[in-house]
């Protein structure tokens, strides 16, 4: 089989409003990485009400990017696609409120706090990975620096980038130790060394980033990480098995 000549299918997961800046970037982001490929590329935006069983409704693709725009309608189902990405090393991407559920995914399923949450979905629980930042992200710019042999610094292709946000969520801190010591590597963070983005080092491709990088696409600017998330997924037909998934 010819690699490139082979369809590549990807699922973009998240509650579609052409209101989110994002959500419209998203198609052309798609087109430019596709493009930059030369890949043959399709794509399904599923909602994440569609989402009733896991491995029923993603089981035809080979890549999923879990899309901003959180609070998701259906959490159980975006949560669900996380940990199905993650134990089939299926490559997964997690932009914004992506990169905040990949968290929570993580906590419960891989450290074991069931009860692990979001305070945006869960204000009142006592486990909370995802926090409200102390000073609000709603459309700021920021560097980012990238560190050196990761995942998202290969992705990039720079040690530092800028950074567009629209969230108000971000890492509780005091979580950071317990998930670094179950896996998981940090591997962006800003000016004052907060997370801002995370990689599972042995998985294909298991990434998340705080920030909207598929909004460059409305720039003129092909998302380099969306390439390289894309790119994964190219290698995922090409070998047709999951490699090394993580248990949990």
């Amino acid at each position: 089989m010819n690699f490139r000549e082979s369809r590549v299918t990807v699922a973009i997961i998240g509650d579609r409003s052409e209101e989110v800046l994002a959500h419209r970037a998203i198609p052309k982001a798609l087109e430019m990485a596709s493009r930059s490929l030369e890949q043959p590329l399709d794509w399904h935006w599923i909602q994440t009400r569609a989402i009733t069983d896991v491995s029923r409704d993603l089981a035809r693709y080979h890549g999923v990017w879990l899309v901003p725009g959180s609070p998701y309608e259906n959490v159980y189902g975006a949560l669900g696609a996380i940990h199905w990405a993650r134990t089939r090393g299926v490559p997964f991407l997690g932009t914004c409120g992506g990169f905040q559920h990949l968290l929570v995914e993580y906590a419960r399923n891989v450290c074991g706090v069931a009860d692990a949450d979001h305070a945006e979905t869960a204000p009142d629980a006592e486990l909370q990975v995802v926090t409200r930042l102390s000073c609000s992200l709603v459309e700021a710019v920021g560097k980012v620096r990238l560190a050196s042999a990761s995942r998202l610094r290969a992705a990039f292709g720079a040690d530092e980038v800028d950074a567009t946000y629209r969230c108000n969520y971000g890492l509780n801190p005091e979580w950071r130790t317990q998930l670094e010591n179950s896996g998981l590597r940090f591997t962006a963070v800003d000016g004052e060394g907060a997370v801002r983005g995370v990689e599972l080092p042995e998985h294909p491709f298991f990434a998340g980033v705080l920030f909207q990088p598929e909004r460059e696409a409305l720039q003129g600017l092909t998302p380099a990480v969306v390439v390289s998330w894309l790119r994964a997924a190219c290698d995922f037909v090409r070998n047709r098995e999951p490699i090394s998934p993580q248990a949990g």
